[in-house]
């Protein structure tokens, strides 16, 4: 189904662009919302004459971006979160979370418009860029801290380093000990002594 967009509209098109569309995307969205009226002949033929009125407000709706743009330009926002050792966060910082902040000053930025790259897993200084409208984009600072200006002792990933485990010694009262006359274990001298205090029995015995 093809349909004449009446404003800009992400990712389809521009306003007085003739595009194609699904029919129920069109009937439920596009049409009674009036960003766009059906390309039929009637509306085609209207549109040479609606292109004037379009540029118009082509031009009003620049100059009303352009505007937020250049407010937008180099502007910083700051956000205070949890963070452990090493700067790391617990947690992170979407697109979703600069949208609340750009909307604290007062700017309307759908968090789509937001281009942040990836997640800010860290404290310090960002860049995102924001497309404020269909070639127009600013780019603004994000300040990321610790709550309170301190991080927690505490390691992010769990990973806490444990003191290694203590080596066990063997106590010198534990270990064997040799005899002042052949240098055998205490042990094997107290069995020789034993077998030779038998041998001398016997022998007395025989005799």
């Amino acid at each position: 189904m093809e349909v004449i967009l009446r404003e800009d509209v992400t990712g389809l098109g521009i306003i007085g662009d003739v595009v194609k569309v699904k029919p129920g995307y069109a009937r439920n969205y596009l049409l009674p919302r009036g960003k766009a009226v059906v390309a039929d002949r009637r509306n085609l033929k209207e549109l040479e004459h609606h292109k004037r009125i379009i540029d118009a407000k082509k031009k009003n709706e620049r100059g009303s971006v352009e505007a937020v743009a250049r407010n937008l330009e180099g502007l910083q926002v700051e956000t205070e979160v949890r963070a452990g050792r090493g700067g790391k966060l617990f947690g992170s910082v979407t697109n979703i979370d600069v949208s609340k902040l750009l909307a604290e000053k007062d700017f309307d930025i759908d968090r789509r418009r937001i281009e942040l790259g990836e997640p800010i897993k860290a404290i310090g200084d960002f860049e995102a860029i924001v497309r404020v409208g269909q070639d127009i984009r600013a780019t603004i600072k994000i300040h990321v801290k610790p709550i309170g200006g301190e991080l927690e002792d505490v390691s992010v990933d769990g990973e806490d380093e444990l003191p290694p485990a203590p080596v066990a010694m063997m106590e010198d009262d534990e270990a064997p000990r040799a005899t002042e006359e052949d240098g055998r274990p205490e042990d094997e001298s107290h069995t020789a002594a034993d077998a030779a205090e038998g041998e001398s029995t016997d022998e007395s015995k025989k005799s």
